[in-house]
């Protein structure tokens, strides 16, 4: 698979990492948590062939600044505004994995005039109950913990046991699975930590998701809305895709059987036919004023 070259602006005087390939009508990536652009790999490649792909690190991740300061889902919301207007989009499809999810539910209820058409995959926001490790990861002393379960002769032990699991040709771990493992290396950084800990803290408690996008719902009525989830989803149960569904009968919603919290990474060629086909349809039945993008 071809790596995309990232590049970077600077956004409030911090510096924003992105990739931005292609042309055509605009789609807008946005991960989750402890991620980066590289949970969209298989669709930057994929879908960069007739569309203009936008691929944000989102502060605190990736190659982008991890800043002091605001990591609430209205922050976010508003750095993808201000990276569509520096790159000179007017509407863009706006596409949020897990976390990036209720970033996006956000970004449509704010600015609905940039939103062109919304995508959920195994998102946040939708409901209470999270995996218990994100839950414990929010308490007061995580702090102190997560730098040693980050540490390097933890990984290398882990890595070594990943590897011995499969020279006995047993089922190993998802591709999403794997990039989650990975993206935990991530928080041995200080400032990469401090980061998550912000954005985690802002929409999560030990309770689960203390904040919900479900009242939010009706105002994506006019919208044309897209749900993928994984059936076998241990980090948000794919029962939360019912709540959009009964919000928005509109939608059209589509649960993968075989795949767990990254459906693009697991079933990447049915994720990105589920999406084409959702797009070429709605494209149809919209105008889209980025149809000739750059």
């Amino acid at each position: 698979m071809e790596v995309p070259h990232v590049t970077s602006t600077e956004l409030d005087g911090e510096k924003l990492a992105f990739v931005d390939v292609g042309s055509g009508p605009a789609l807008l990536l946005v991960h989750g948590l402890m991620s980066s652009h590289e949970a969209w790999l298989p669709q930057i490649e994929a879908f960069s062939k007739r569309y203009r792909v936008i691929a944000p690190d989102l502060f605190g991740h990736g190659a982008s600044a991890k800043p002091l300061g605001d990591y609430s889902l209205g922050a976010h919301a508003a750095t993808l505004r201000d990276l569509l207007a520096h790159l000179g989009i007017d509407s863009a499809t706006i596409i949020g994995h897990s976390w990036g999810g209720g970033i996006v539910m956000q970004f449509a209820y704010l600015f609905p005039a940039l939103t062109a058409r919304v995508v959920l995959v195994s998102s946040g926001g939708l409901g209470l109950e999270l995996n218990a490790a994100l839950r414990a990861a929010t308490l007061p002393g995580s702090e102190l913990i997560i730098p040693i379960v980050a540490s390097t002769p933890v990984r290398h032990s882990v890595d070594f046991a990943l590897k011995a699991w499969a020279w006995t040709g047993l089922p190993s771990l998802s591709p999403g699975s794997l990039l989650a493992w990975q993206s935990l290396s991530t928080l041995a950084d200080g400032e990469t930590r401090r980061a998550f800990l912000a954005s985690s803290r802002a929409v999560i408690d030990v309770s689960g998701q203390r904040v919900t996008a479900v009242n939010k719902l009706p105002g994506l009525a006019t919208m044309p809305v897209l749900l993928v989830w994984g059936r076998r989803d241990r980090m948000i149960p794919s029962t939360h895709a019912d709540s959009l569904a009964a919000a928005l009968p509109h939608a059209k919603v589509s649960v993968f059987p075989r795949s767990g919290h990254f459906p693009q990474l697991d079933e990447p060629d049915r994720f990105n036919r589920v999406l084409d086909e959702f797009l070429q349809e709605t494209l149809l039945q919209r105008s889209d004023p980025q149809a000739d993008s750059r």
